[in-house]
């Protein structure tokens, strides 16, 4: 009887196993491979950047630089993807006022509390938080300005170009000087002030230049 059930117990067994088991090689899992999108990030080049800045009153306009001390630009195949830059306004000069006693005078006032407070803020930054294709190498960009220790968001277009290792980005840039608490001979502010009223809106004229 032991006999019986020991043959009956191992038919059984086999019978799984060649279920369990078929013949033939075994199938090959699948292996999914997942291609991670890499972000270059592009060093800017501080001595190749610059900045101009333009400023305008009732009665006509002023125009300076301010040196790039710092930043980068993010691109995932060339496309842009992020980034920041830093500015010292200790470096502000006037570059349209030629007698050397009225462009000082202008330029301490320009870095002076009525302005840009330099040696309160020696720096400015404006980092991107969000970037929006608008063509071929052309964007609209959003982030923050600082100004002062004040950040407000501001938006503006941008066209970008990389040229093997180098990146070049440009940029228009339009910022109300009253958000950062410059409000001197600010219409908005102040009443009754004539032809020495200085308009709220500046413009910068960025250009990064920037190397992986």
């Amino acid at each position: 009887m032991l006999q019986y059930k020991t043959i009956a117990l191992a038919a059984t067994v086999a019978l799984l196993s060649a279920v369990s088991t078929p013949n033939g090689p075994k199938p090959k899992a699948k292996v999914s491979v997942v291609t991670l999108k890499k972000v270059v990030s592009y060093k800017v080049n501080a001595e190749q950047s610059k900045l101009t800045w333009l400023a305008k009153k009732v009665t006509g306009e002023h125009a300076g630089t301010i040196n790039v001390s710092a930043g980068s630009l993010d691109l995932d195949k060339g496309v842009l993807k992020g980034g920041s830059f830093e500015l010292d306004t200790k470096t502000i000069t006037v570059t349209d006022v030629a007698d050397k006693e009225t462009n000082a005078k202008l330029l301490g006032h320009l870095k002076g509390d009525d302005f840009f407070a330099v040696d309160k803020h020696g720096k400015a930054l404006f980092k991107i938080t969000n970037v929006t294709p608008s063509g071929k190498g052309a964007y609209n960009v959003k982030g923050n300005l600082t100004i002062k220790g004040i950040t407000h968001e501001i938006s503006f277009p941008a066209t970008v170009k990389q040229e093997g290792s180098k990146v070049i980005a440009n940029a228009k840039i339009t910022v109300d000087r009253t958000k950062y608490d410059i409000k001197f001979r600010s219409k908005s502010f102040f009443e009754n002030l004539g032809d020495k009223t200085i308009y709220d809106d500046f413009d910068l004229n960025v250009q990064l230049v920037a190397n992986n």
